[in-house]
C-alpha cells in the first residue's frame, strides 16, 4: 500500500487527463453533425472523417466514442496519406517510449499533456464550422505525435515504481482510475451544455498538466538518476565519481582511470563499456524493435495480441455507433447511457475483482478471459436484435478490461528496467499500425452495410468482421507461453562499441 500511496500523484494526473478527454465524447457528436451536415441526421463525411482520424487516433483501451452513422456515398480519403501517417506514430510511440528512459517519464509526459489543451480550447472558443475543421486538424496532427503516450508512460512509470508481482493488479488499478474518469466524465456531459462542455474539458487539461508538473516525482531506479542531458568527459581516477549515479549518458563519455566503470552504474550496470561507446540513438529503428520482439517469444506473440486486439478494438469504434443509429436510433442520451454503463463495470472489475483475480489465475489465463469475453462482447453487438442487447453487452465491460492490464504486464516482466519505456512504446507503436489498418476496413464496411445498397441484409457485419480479428487474438492468448521475468539487465545490447 506504500508503493500505491506514492503512486497517488501519477493516479491523480491520469484522472484529470482523461475526464478532460472522455467528457468531451458524446458532445462531440452534435457539434460534428452540425458543423458538416447542417440539419441532417445523415453524413457520409462524418464517417469518414471519423475513420480518418481513427487511424491516426492510438485508442490504448477499449472506450466507445460516439458519431452517426451515415450512408455510403462518394467521399473518399486517400490510403496513401493515412498508411504514411500511420507509420509515422509506429516510429513515434517507441520513440516517446524510449526517450523516457533517457530523460525521465516526468519530462516526456508534459509534452502531450500540453498538447492535448489545444484542441479542446478552440471548440471552447467557438463551434462553426471553420473552428471546427481548425480543431480537426489540430487534434488530427497532435494525435500523431502524442495520442496513447500519456497511457504509455504511466505503464512505464508504474513498471519503475512497483514489484513484479504486483504489476499486474497495478496495472489494473490504472486502468480503473481511466475508467473512473471516462464515467465521471460522460456525467458531468448531462450536466453541461454544449459549450461549457468544452470549456470545462479545457480548463481540466490545464489543471492536469499543472498538478502533474507540481506534485509527480519522476521515476528513479534503483534510487539513482538515469538521466544526464551531458556526459562527462574527464582522466583519472576520481572522475568516475562525479558520474556514479548516472546509468546512460545521451553523449559519449570518455575517461581513463579506476572510476570509469562506474559511469554506467545503476540498472544497465553489466554492461561496462571498455572502449568509447555510441549509445543507443533515441529514435530507435525498426530493426532494433524487430531485435526486441525477437528477443523472447512471449513478446513476440504479446506483439501479435496486441496487433489483433486493437485491429478489433478500433474496428469496434469506428462502426458501433453509426451501426446503432441506424438500427435502434440511439442518440446522443443512449450513447451516454452505454458509455456509463460500460465505464462502471469495467472500473469496479479493476479497481476490485483483478487484483484478486491476478494471483490465483495469473495473467496470461486472466489475459485469454478477457479476449474470450471481448469476443463474447462484440459478436452480441452484431447480432443485437433488440434496443436492450447493447446495454447487456456494455455489462461486459467487467470481464473484458483484463486484457490491456494482463497484457502490458506481461510485457514489463520481459525487459530490464532500463527498457520498460522502449517496450511499452514498441507495443503501443503496433497497435497504433493496427489503427491505421483498421477504419481503412471496417468504415467502408459499415457504410456499404448501413447502406440501401448491400450485398445482402446484415446491418451488424462489418461487426461480426471485428470478432474475428479479436478471435484471433483470443486464439494467440491460448498459444502464449510466460517466459521468467528479466531482472536487471537489458534484453538486447543496444550500444554500438567501436573497434
Amino acid at each position: 500500500m506504500e508503493k500505491l500511496s506514492g503512486l497517488s500523484h501519477l493516479f491523480m494526473t491520469i484522472f484529470l487527463h482523461n475526464f478532460s478527454t472522455f467528457m468531451l465524447i458524446p458532445a462531440i457528436t452534435d457539434v460534428t453533425m452540425s458543423a458538416l451536415c447542417p440539419g441532417r441526421d445523415q453524413c457520409s463525411l462524418a464517417i469518414y472523417l471519423t475513420g480518418f482520424q481513427q487511424a491516426v487516433l492510438l485508442k490504448v483501451k477499449r472506450r466507445i466514442s460516439s458519431h452517426d452513422h451515415g450512408s455510403f456515398y462518394s467521399a473518399t480519403v486517400d490510403p496513401s496519406s493515412v498508411v504514411v501517417i500511420g507509420l509515422g506514430t509506429l516510429v513515434t510511440m517507441p520513440l516517446i517510449g524510449n526517450m523516457s528512459d533517457k530523460y525521465g517519464r516526468k519530462a516526456l509526459l508534459t509534452v502531450p499533456l500540453s498538447l492535448m489543451i489545444v484542441p479542446s480550447a478552440i471548440l471552447a472558443y467557438s463551434r462553426t464550422r471553420n473552428f471546427f475543421y481548425a480543431y480537426y486538424v489540430a487534434r488530427t496532427l497532435i494525435a500523431m505525435l502524442s495520442e496513447g503516450s500519456v497511457h504509455c508512460l504511466a505503464l512505464a512509470y508504474v513498471a519503475d515504481n512497483v514489484p513484479e508481482s504486483r504489476r499486474a493488479s497495478t496495472f489494473g488499478i490504472l486502468s480503473g482510475i481511466a475508467s473512473s474518469a471516462f464515467v465521471c466524465g460522460n456525467l458531468s456531459t448531462r450536466f453541461l451544455s454544449t459549450p461549457s462542455t468544452f470549456q470545462v474539458s479545457a480548463s481540466v487539461a490545464i489543471a492536469a498538466l499543472v498538478y502533474m508538473r507540481l506534485f509527480l516525482q519522476d521515476s528513479i531506479i534503483d534510487e539513482q538518476l538515469t538521466t544526464p542531458i551531458l556526459t562527462y568527459k574527464g582522466i583519472g581516477k576520481g572522475k568516475g565519481k562525479a558520474n556514479e549515479q548516472l546509468v546512460t549518458p545521451i553523449l559519449t563519455y570518455k575517461g581513463n582511470g579506476k572510476g570509469k566503470g562506474k559511469a554506467n552504474a545503476g540498472c544497465c550496470a553489466n554492461e561496462i563499456p571498455s572502449k568509447d561507446v555510441r549509445v543507443f540513438k533515441s529514435a530507435p529503428s525498426l530493426e532494433d524493435m524487430l531485435c526486441l520482439l525477437k528477443s523472447s517469444v512471449t513478446l513476440s506473440q504479446a506483439a501479435v495480441v496486441a496487433f489483433f486486439y486493437s485491429l478489433a478494438e478500433v474496428g469496434l469504434h469506428a462502426s458501433l455507433m453509426y451501426y446503432l443509429k441506424a438500427q435502434f436510433h440511439f442518440s446522443k442520451d443512449q450513447f451516454a447511457d452505454l458509455m456509463v454503463i460500460s465505464g462502471i463495470a469495467g472500473t469496479v472489475s479493476q479497481l476490485v475483482i483483478m487484483p484478486i483475480l491476478t494471483p490465483a489465475l495469473g495473467e496470461a489465463r486472466l489475459l485469454a478471459v478477457g479476449l474470450f469475453f471481448t469476443c463474447v462482447h462484440v459478436f452480441l453487438y452484431s447480432i443485437a436484435w433488440t434496443f436492450w442487447v447493447p446495454y447487456v453487452a456494455a455489462m461486459f465491460s467487467i470481464l473484458f478490461v483484463f486484457s490491456q492490464p494482463c497484457m502490458r504486464s506481461i510485457v514489463s516482466k520481459q525487459v530490464g528496467p532500463c527498457e520498460q519505456g522502449k517496450a511499452q512504446g514498441c507495443i503501443s507503436g503496433i497497435s497504433s499500425f493496427a489503427n491505421v489498418i483498421s477504419p481503412l476496413v471496417f468504415s467502408p464496411l459499415t457504410a456499404l452495410f448501413l447502406s440501401e445498397g448491400a450485398p445482402f441484409p446484415f446491418p451488424g457485419f462489418s461487426i461480426m468482421c471485428v470478432g474475428f480479428a479479436s478471435m484471433i487474438a483470443f486464439i494467440q492468448s491460448l498459444m502464449m507461453r510466460t517466459a521468467p521475468p528479466i531482472a536487471n539487465q537489458k534484453v538486447i545490447n543496444s550500444n554500438y562499441v567501436d573497434a
